[in-house]
C-alpha cells in the first residue's frame, strides 16, 4: 500500500500548490478544485440574489414521526356474525369452540404447504449442515450451543436460535431431503430445553413471533424427515406458542415486535386447523399494529433501514400463507408493502447495498433486491420525504444521502442513533463518505461492548460540540433528550453561467436545535451537489439559538468518515487532502471558515455488508469556536 503521508498523488492543493491535475497544462484547469480564497468570498448561503432561477420550496419542520392514520388500514370488513366471532375470541373463548361448537378439537396439523418466495443466505445453511451457526462473521458450534431461555446470547444469536431464523438459510444450501436431518437436530435440542413457555429470550413477543411464523413456513423442511414423534411435539408446540402469543401479543418491547406477534398469530390461523377465529383476530391486530409502527411517509418509525427490512420480509411471509390457502390477503397487506419499500430504496447507494444510518450495515445489494423481489412491489425510490427523513440526491454517478430529521423517539427505537445532518456520499460505486453503522448487528464479530460508540454523533460525518452527541445515547438502543425538531429546505439551483461551467445542483439546507439547551447553538448544514454528481459544496454553520449569544468558546469537530479502500494525504497547510480512490479516480477536499483549525486524519471503522468492522480513517476538523456563532465551508471535487 502506497504511504498516504507521503505520496505525492494524496497531496491536496493549496492556493499556493500544484496539484495532478494541472501538469497537462491550462487546458485541465477547470478540474481544479476551487482555492480557499474562493471558498471565503462564495458562502453557500443563499441570498435573495442568489436565488433567481432557482426551484424553490418553503422550509418544512420535521418533528419526531408520527404514524398513519388507522383508517388507512381497516382489517377487511366483516359480517355481523365474524365480528361476534372476533370479539369472543379476544375474551378469551377457544378457537375449536367458535370454529365448530359440536366436534371435538382435532389434533394439530398443518392445512397447506407454504412456499417462500425468500431466499436465505447459502453461506450461513452450509456452515449449519456443516455443524455451526454463522451468524454475521461469528461461528457457533451446535453441539455446544445453550439453548435454554435463560442462556446468555448476544441479540443477533438470540434471534436466530429462539427465532430459528436460521431455517431460511438451511433451506437455500441444497436439497431439501440433504437439509432435514440437521434441522431435525437443532429442532429437537431446542424443544429439549424450552418444553414450556417461560421467562426469558425465547418467549419475547418477538422471538415467539418470528418462530412460530419459521416453524409455519418452513414446516416441509423442519417436519419433513421420519421421526413422527419430533413432528407431533413440533405442531403441539407451535398451537402452544400462538396461545401464547395470543394472551402477550400486546406486551411486546417495540411496535415491530408486535407486527412480528401479530403476523405469526394471523398465520397460525390460516395454517392450523379451526383457525378462522385466531385469523380474523389476527387481522384486526395486525393492522392496528402496522398503523402504528408506520409513518406517513412509509418508513418505519425507528427510521432503520434494518427494521424496514424485517417489515417488508414478516409482510411477504405472511403473502405467502395466503398463498398456500388459496386465500386473498387483505388489500392493506399490499398496500402496505407498496409503502414500505420505496422508503428502503431511498437509502441504497451507488453500489447497491444500503446506508449506513440507525443502526444498519452496509448491506449487499444482491439480498436488498433478493427482497424487493420477493415482495412483489416494482417502484422507485420514496421522493417526497418526510419522517423517513433521508434526503436522496441523485446526481450523475454521485449519491447523496443526508439525515435531514429528529432522531426516532425512544419508544420506537432498538439501535437509536444520534446522526442528525450527517451525511454519505458514494460515486460510481464508491463509498466516499460513509458512517459507521453496524450497531444494529453488534454482538457478530462487531463487539456488543462497542455499540453505543457507534450511536454516537461522532461515529457519522456530522458536527458534534464539546465531544457531546446531539441528541443523548443511552443503554438498550434507547435514545434521550437532544434535538427536537429539523427545519429542512430543499431546492433545485441553478449556478452561474458567467464561469463557462453554468448547469444546475441540488441544495439542501437543513438546521437542528440539539445543541441549543446546552451552548445556546443551533447547528446549520447546507449541501450543494451539482447535477454532474463529481463536487459537493457544504457549509457548516453554527447560531446563537437566542436572543443574546453566551460568551466563552467551546470545542468542536467536523467529522467526514472516509470509505473503505481510500488512501489520505494532507496539503502541507493542513486545510486540505487528497483521496485516491481504489478504483484509480482522484479527489480533493478544500475546508474554509472563520477557525483557524486544521484538518486532522484519525483512525476510524466502518461495518461493512456481513457485519464486519472493517478499519478505515477520518478527516477530522477540529479546533475552538466563539459561542457568537461560525462558518466553515468544505469542498469535495472529483480532480480525475
Amino acid at each position: 500500500m502506497v504511504d498516504a503521508a507521503t505520496s505525492d498523488r494524496l497531496v491536496a492543493s493549496g492556493p499556493d500548490t500544484q496539484g495532478p491535475s494541472d501538469q497537462d497544462g491550462g487546458e485541465n484547469s477547470e478540474n481544479m478544485a476551487i482555492p480557499l480564497d474562493d471558498l471565503e468570498a462564495d458562502p453557500l448561503v443563499t441570498s435573495a440574489a442568489a436565488n433567481n432561477g432557482a426551484q424553490t420550496h418553503e422550509s418544512e419542520l420535521i418533528e419526531p414521526g408520527r404514524a398513519l392514520a388507522l383508517a388507512d388500514f381497516q382489517p377487511p370488513r366483516l359480517g355481523a356474525g365474524e365480528k361476534l366471532i372476533r370479539l369472543a375470541y379476544r375474551l378469551g373463548v377457544p378457537g375449536s369452540t367458535l370454529a365448530a361448537p359440536l366436534k371435538k378439537p382435532g389434533k394439530p396439523r398443518l392445512l397447506a404447504t407454504v412456499e417462500s418466495p425468500l431466499a436465505g443466505e447459502r453461506a450461513a445453511g452450509v456452515a449449519l449442515r456443516a455443524g455451526h451457526f454463522l451468524i454475521h462473521g461469528v461461528k457457533a458450534p451446535i453441539a455446544q450451543m445453550d439453548w435454554s431461555s435463560k442462556a446468555l446470547l448476544t441479540p443477533p444469536f438470540e434471534l436466530a436460535v429462539h427465532g430459528f431464523t436460521w431455517a431460511r438459510d438451511l433451506a437455500a444450501c441444497g436439497p431439501r431431503e440433504q437439509c432435514t436431518g440437521t434441522a431435525e437436530r437443532v429442532l429437537s435440542s431446542w424443544l429439549d430445553a424450552n418444553p414450556k413457555p417461560a421467562k426469558g429470550a425465547a418467549w419475547t413477543v418477538r422471538a415467539a413471533g418470528h418462530r412460530l411464523l419459521n416453524w409455519l413456513v418452513h414446516a416441509p423442511l423442519l417436519l419433513g424427515g421420519q421421526d413422527k414423534h419430533l413432528r407431533n411435539r413440533t405442531l403441539a408446540a407451535a398451537a402452544q406458542t400462538a396461545r401464547w402469543l395470543d394472551r402477550n401479543v400486546s406486551k411486546a418491547d417495540d411496535r415491530l415486535a408486535e407486527v412480528a406477534g401479530w403476523t405469526a398469530i394471523t398465520a397460525a390461523g390460516l395454517l392450523l386447523p379451526d383457525g378462522k377465529p385466531r385469523r380474523l383476530f389476527g387481522e384486526a391486530g395486525l393492522m392496528r399494529a402496522l398503523g402504528e409502527l408506520v409513518g406517513e411517509d412509509g418508513g418505519v418509525l425507528s427510521r432503520s433501514p434494518l427494521d424496514q427490512m424485517e417489515a417488508i420480509t414478516l409482510l411477504t411471509e405472511l403473502s405467502a400463507c395466503y398463498k398456500a390457502t388459496r386465500r386473498d390477503a387483505p388489500d392493506a397487506i399490499d398496500a402496505m408493502l407498496n409503502l414500505l419499500v420505496p422508503p428502503l430504496l431511498a437509502v441504497v447507494h451507488s453500489d447497491g447495498a444500503l446506508g449506513s444510518w440507525q443502526g444498519c450495515n452496509a448491506v449487499p445489494g444482491e439480498r436488498i433486491s433478493a427482497l424487493i423481489e420477493a415482495s412483489g412491489v416494482r417502484t422507485r425510490p420514496l421522493r417526497d420525504v418526510r419522517q423517513w427523513g433521508y434526503q436522496r440526491v441523485n446526481a450523475g454517478k454521485g449519491l447523496l444521502q443526508f439525515d435531514a430529521a429528529p432522531p426516532p423517539l425512544a419508544r420506537h427505537t432498538r439501535s437509536g442513533c444520534a446522526s442528525t445532518l450527517g451525511l454519505e456520499f458514494s460515486h460510481d460505486g464508491q463509498r466516499i463518505i460513509v458512517n459507521c453503522g453496524g450497531a444494529g448487528v453488534a454482538g457478530g464479530q462487531t463487539p456488543v461492548r462497542i455499540e453505543r460508540g457507534l450511536r454516537a454523533s461522532a461515529a457519522h460525518s456530522t458536527l458534534t460540540l464539546d465531544d457531546a452527541n446531539s441528541t443523548a445515547v443511552l443503554i438498550r438502543g434507547k435514545l434521550g433528550s437532544g434535538v427536537g425538531e429539523v427545519e429542512v429546505d430543499r431546492r433545485t439551483q441553478m449556478l452561474d453561467s458567467s464561469t463557462g461551467k453554468g448547469g444546475s445542483a441540488t441544495r439542501i439546507e437543513a438546521s437542528h436545535d440539539g445543541y441549543a439547551a446546552r451552548y445556546a447553538l443551533m447547528h446549520r448544514r447546507i449541501v450543494i451537489l451539482r447535477d454532474e454528481g463529481t463536487e459537493l459544496r457544504g457549509e457548516d454553520l453554527l447560531v446563537p439559538s437566542g436572543r443574546k449569544p453566551k460568551r466563552g468558546k467551546v470545542g468542536y469537530a467536523i467529522r467526514f468518515h472516509i470509505g473503505p479502500g481510500i488512501e489520505l494525504g494532507l496539503s502541507e497547510d493542513k486545510r486540505g487532502a487528497g483521496l485516491a480512490l481504489p478504483d484509480g479516480s482522484y479527489w480533493q477536499m478544500r475546508i474554509s471558515g472563520d477557525d483557524k483549525g486544521k484538518l486532522a486524519i484519525e483512525e476510524s471503522l466502518w461495518v461493512d455488508g456481513e457485519g464486519r468492522p472493517q478499519p478505515i480513517q477520518q478527516l477530522v476538523l477540529q479546533g475552538m469556536v466563539s459561542r457568537g456563532g461560525a462558518n466553515f465551508t468544505w469542498l469535495l471535487k472529483k480532480m480525475g
